[in-house]
């Protein structure tokens, strides 16, 4: 793999995957309505309630978004997702909005 494959090979990588109830959380953990995330984040509300639901996932650059968020609203996103692990919340996946 040459220097330039490897390098676009991270660039891509997503830190965290942004699943349906750990966005939600996030929203609550920020003491956020769906419209103000959105505004927050420049989307419709709509889209955080499809997020929310399930019916899609954020695009990549999103997720990458959420995770620069979470971090600095102090959101424990491995705490959240063992949670969601250990009670069996569904991973939902769809096509991204």
């Amino acid at each position: 793999m040459s220097e330039s494959q490897s390098k676009n090979k991270r660039r891509r990588s997503v830190k965290y995957s942004w699943e349906p109830g750990l966005i939600r959380a996030l929203r609550e953990h920020m003491g956020y309505t769906q419209r103000e995330l959105a505004d927050h984040l420049e989307v419709r509300q709509q889209t955080i309630s499809e997020w929310e639901t399930g019916l899609h996932m954020p695009h990549r650059s999103t997720q990458k978004t959420l995770t620069m968020v979470a971090e600095r609203a102090g959101f424990n996103y491995e705490e959240h997702a063992q949670i969601a692990r250990d009670t069996g919340a569904p991973e939902q996946h769809s096509s991204s909005e």
